[in-house]
């Protein structure tokens, strides 16, 4: 070798050429691979095609520090830089989780802490275009989930012509444990909300990187489902994420009253106790543990049961949702929020009696007291058919379809931009391989819009998907992504979708099933009562 020869001066300045060409879209070498560099690296991709549209995709890219060791329980840290290329072409690990929910399909390589990782896909042509961003968070209840299921798979979308991302962020206790010892080492006195944190983190790496894959980081929208509309509705308050993002699509659920964040003392006590549970007497000693040990401890049928929440911690948080909406000094951006018709169903009421007039009643006296003759009212059951109607619609609201209606009706009040509200009631058709006797939902069931939405019915093999399922979902990811490209989900071809405005004595919501239409929501009643019981009480379920 030549002593003018220099390996590490040769690797910075390819290195410093692909960043070069990064800034303005991904690169084709010669391998026919998708080359580009972050802030963190050179990276190397692959290539897909859907819809006959050519797409580039970039996968498993860290956008934190591994949360190891001494870095357990603390706020994302810059990731390490890398001057290789660095293959991108599977997912990351998936965050530490017990396998709850059945109905998740995972990608992964593997579960580890190391877990930090997003994914990017984009079309391939034109590379310097200024595409609008859509970073979708996955839902599980902040226990579970990963940006890998194919449910969220990012292809489709990208296809529609956006840059999409998903991410990867702490769940449990490894992202919502708070302590009094926590607070204690953070210099803003905070804890928990560890997750929230990595979704900060990963906007702003979207803000910092995605003009490198051609996106344009003055319109990045994002969205989520269940725990991941919860998400959207704390980054568009968090003094940390609402500055970085110019529109909000929320599927069932807000950090809103039933499910408002903890105050931190709160957090704090159950974080306390859970560490005398495993008899850590220091943080030391719990960052010692094996994750595998934590995780288990965690297991809700365990006793006791500890739930990791979000909390008003004074970094991520400095008040709950709530009040930050009714202030006005959310981010001031379009919003597109809904829930389903089957979000809930009438057992969870009934506490799986027969739906009979005479059950219903009881049911309602003992979850409300003296006022359950006016849930009676709002919610009527004088036949079997109309108990199971109306049990359903109850349990949905008081699970997730009521938060969702107040980040509706909060930022309509004080968001100075539209707000478009959907209600999701298309149910999903009978499956491949039913067992013996197993009927289709009569409803939305909770999660079930997702594959519609993102256009990834072919990315769940469980149901027997029909044309007229197709159909659905063709119409509401047409909303979403004309929705991420313009802050408004109404383009020819679609049936019109009115902002939400008073009307004959309602409100404007669009209903979204094989006969999409606008009508009118009669339910602020309802809504009211539960915002007023729900002010002094705890949920009741």
């Amino acid at each position: 070798m030549s002593p003018r020869f220099r390996p590490h001066r040769f690797s910075r300045r390819i290195a410093a050429v692909l960043l070069a060409l990064g800034a303005c879209g991904p690169a084709i070498a010669q391998d026919g691979a998708p080359h580009v560099a972050v802030s963190g690296g050179p990276l190397v991709g692959k290539t897909a095609t859907v819809g006959g549209v050519a797409l580039q995709e970039f996968l498993g890219i860290p956008y934190a520090a591994a949360p190891l060791g001494p870095l357990r329980w603390k706020p994302p840290q810059p990731v390490a830089g890398w001057s290789k290329p660095r293959e991108a072409t599977a997912f990351g690990p998936r965050c530490m989780q017990l396998p709850l929910f059945g109905d998740m399909v995972f990608r992964s390589r593997g579960m580890s802490e190391d877990c930090l990782y997003l994914n990017v896909w984009t079309p391939a042509a034109p590379a310097d275009a200024k595409r609008p961003v859509l970073v979708y968070f996955y839902g599980g209840g902040f226990v579970a989930g990963d940006g890998s299921e194919p449910r969220y798979d990012g292809a489709s979308m990208a296809s529609k012509g956006l840059v999409t991302v998903t991410v990867n962020y702490r769940l449990g206790v490894f992202g919502f444990l708070a302590a009094p010892a926590l607070t204690a080492e953070s210099p803003q006195h905070a804890s928990g909300n560890y997750g929230l944190l990595d979704q900060a983190a990963a906007l702003r790496w979207v803000r910092d990187n995605i003009a490198r894959f051609g996106g344009d980081p003055a319109r990045i929208t994002i969205a989520g489902e269940s725990a991941g509309s919860i998400s959207v509705s704390a980054l568009m308050t968090s003094p940390l994420s609402k500055q970085l993002i110019a529109g909000a699509i929320g599927e069932s659920g807000a950090l809103i009253t039933p499910i408002a964040p903890q105050p931190l003392k709160a957090a704090e006590a159950t974080g306390s106790a859970f560490m005398a549970q495993l008899h850590a007497d220091s943080l030391d000693a719990l960052r010692a543990m094996p994750a595998q040990a934590l995780v288990q401890a965690t297991d809700p049928q365990a006793r006791p049961a500890f739930d990791f929440a979000p909390d008003v911690d004074g970094l991520f948080l400095t008040e709950a949702p709530a009040e930050t909406f009714a202030h006005g000094e959310q981010a001031k951006v379009p919003l597109l929020l809904g829930s389903n018709s089957q979000e809930g169903f009438y057992p969870a009421i009934l506490h799986d009696r027969p739906a009979t007039p005479a059950n219903y009643r009881a049911a309602l006296d003992a979850l409300f007291g003296d006022r359950a003759a006016e849930v009676l009212r709002l919610y009527p059951g004088a036949t079997a058919d109309e108990v199971k109607r109306s049990a359903t619609a109850l349990a949905g609201d008081l699970f997730i379809a009521h938060s969702t209606w107040r980040w509706m009706e909060l930022h309509r009040a004080t968001g100075g931009q539209n707000v478009y509200f959907y209600y999701y009631a298309h149910p999903r058709p009978a499956k491949r391989h039913p067992v013996p006797g197993e009927q289709p939902d009569a409803g939305a069931v909770h999660s079930g819009e997702i594959e519609y939405a993102l256009g990834n019915l072919d990315g769940n093999a469980v149901y027997a998907w029909t044309p007229v399922d197709r159909a659905v979902s063709r119409t509401m990811q047409d909303y979403f992504a004309q929705f991420v490209r313009s802050g408004d989900p109404n383009q020819a071809g679609l049936p019109e979708w009115p902002p939400v405005r008073d009307s004959h004595g309602g409100i404007t919501r669009q209903t979204i099933d094989a006969d999409t239409r606008a009508e009118v929501d009669h339910g602020a009643a309802r809504q009211a009562f539960l915002r007023d019981f729900l002010a002094s009480h705890r949920s009741p379920l």
